[in-house]
């Protein structure tokens, strides 16, 4: 029997300095803090700010990541940029040097252990027809994909405009990491922390449902989408849509049943429990779902193997999540899908 392969974590994130640097005292900045502030609530910025406190080494110091992934059990990890970095307020400019900014950090931390870290870059969501060019400066920086949230200031996942992004991302096997930031339902969410954990969940599903709906994936079946959190709600709530797909024509966007398509998707195992997990691999397949722990942040787990075992998975099972699946994907040092 040949020897596993390296265990790798396929969501973790890192801050970029330079990127504040460029944003800070803009006037947009503050507007964007303002309706963060307005969707979240008062009452998660004290507790915010100090799991950011808590969180910082982790997030900046390449020493410290790797102390947590040889606690984790860990071998590779792929370090993506924190989703407030997104900065989708940004005029066409300043979103270049943003993008541009956030890609050069990543792989400079790449670059100080270049056999245990693989990075992915940011495009600029809200302009579209900068984002194929984007996406190809970040694979020239060694990169091997990119970061999104769940949609940009009047762009959806399923805007036409993007139509050159996903073919460029299908065309170079980038990988396209769907993370959410923030919620859009706004002050309903804004107490609880329920901003983030029902409306990571939401954004998640709304972003999918935008991508499968309207044909992306039909046009581009190539796409190597990577979804957060599990997906979100949809993953195991695809029945409702596939009646909907059934029985309402403006439904029928997309060529096949909407569940077809959980087959061309791939999702991280942070949903927090072993039932919830098996119900995700029952829902998408073990050879669709990574391994990922959201570090080093406080809604993500400092146990991702842990919990992968905990879910009692066949063997082969285990494997594939645990890093055989990402190895197909390019998401290994040296290794290209």
């Amino acid at each position: 029997m040949s020897a596993p392969g390296p265990v790798v974590d396929v969501h973790a994130h890192c801050l970029v300095g330079a990127v504040e640097e460029l944003v800070a005292g803009r006037p947009e900045l503050a507007e964007q803090q303002a309706l963060d502030v307005l969707r979240s609530g008062a009452d998660s910025l004290g507790p915010t700010a100090a799991m950011i406190r808590v969180a910082l080494p982790a997030l900046t110091t390449v020493p410290r990541r790797l102390a947590d992934m040889d606690a984790a059990g860990v071998d590779v990890q792929v370090v993506s940029p924190s989703p407030s970095h997104y900065h989708y307020w940004a005029d066409p400019e300043l979103a270049r040097a943003v993008c541009g900014a956030a890609g050069q950090g990543v792989a400079d931390v790449v670059a100080q252990a270049p056999d245990r870290l693989v990075g992915l870059g940011l495009v600029p969501l809200q302009h579209p027809q900068l984002c194929a060019d984007a996406l190809d400066e970040a694979l020239d920086r060694g990169l091997r994909g990119v970061e999104i949230s769940s949609a940009a200031p009047g762009v959806e996942l399923s805007d036409p405009r993007l139509a050159g992004f996903w073919a460029r991302a299908e065309q170079t096997g980038a990988v396209v990491f769907l993370h959410p930031f923030g919620c859009s339902l706004d002050e309903r969410l804004d107490r609880f922390y329920l901003s983030n954990t029902v409306g990571q969940p939401v954004e998640n599903a709304v972003a999918l449902s935008h991508l499968i709906f309207a044909g992306v994936l039909d046009r581009h079946p190539g796409l190597r989408v990577l979804a957060a959190h599990g997906g979100g709600y949809l993953p195991t709530y695809l029945g409702r849509s596939d009646h909907a797909w059934q029985v309402r024509p403006e439904a029928r966007g997309c060529a096949l049943p909407p569940s077809s398509y959980l087959k061309r998707l791939w999702f991280d195992s942070l949903v927090h429990t072993p039932e919830a997990l098996r119900a995700l691999v029952a829902a998408v397949g073990a050879d669709r779902v990574l391994l990922g722990s959201d570090h080093p942040f406080d809604m993500g787990v400092p146990d991702p193997v842990a919990r992968l075992d905990a879910a009692g998975l066949p063997p082969g099972d285990r494997a594939a999540i645990a890093g055989g699946t990402a190895q197909t994907l390019g998401l290994v040092p040296g290794k290209d899908s």
